[in-house]
């Protein structure tokens, strides 16, 4: 059974497992994603579960944070929210990332905000940074509206491009 990490009035994050790797093939592969966030190369069940394990569980277990599965109170997953570690920025990143059919409902903002406020409260983290791609003003909105402050462009190492670069508080 996968370890709930925190709920929200409609979504509960909770731990990746290896059952979860058909969601996330489809969420790693969903024009949202790739556009935005980029192309991870997960084009099967087995990559998926490989992703699972070697980079969300090895969060989990190495940092004691990571990206988290966000599942509606029915046990239906529709994205993933959380923080990692990320070359270039000196503070955990809030990152999240939902399936089309889930956009336009909160869901987004909801995660995000759930994320900052276990960071602060229930690992000791003040400052938070999150980065977005330039034309993604949907998720630049959700950052502004939970508190954080665009600080300007930033060039992540080994990024093709440049970033949107926020802080929080």
């Amino acid at each position: 059974m996968s370890r709930t990490i925190l709920k929200t009035e409609r979504l509960v994050l909770r731990e990746a497992e290896a059952h979860d790797a058909s969601f996330v093939l489809e969420l790693l592969n969903s024009p949202g994603f790739l556009e935005n966030i980029g192309d991870r190369g997960v084009r099967t069940v087995e990559e998926a579960e490989a992703y699972i394990r070697d980079r969300m569980i090895a969060g989990y277990d190495n940092l004691g944070f990571g990206m988290w599965l966000a599942v509606q109170h029915d046990g239906r997953p529709v994205g993933m929210a959380g923080l990692v570690r990320r070359e270039g920025l000196d503070m955990p990143d809030v990152g999240y990332a939902f399936v089309p059919d889930a956009w336009g409902r909160g869901y987004a903002q909801e995660a995000a905000a759930a994320v900052v406020a276990h960071a602060r409260d229930q690992l000791g983290v003040d400052r938070l940074a999150a980065v977005t791609s330039p034309e993604n003003f949907a998720s630049m909105a959700v950052l502004r509206k939970i508190g954080f402050t665009l600080q300007g462009m930033i060039t992540l190492p080994g990024a093709e491009r440049e970033s949107t670069y926020f802080t929080y508080p």
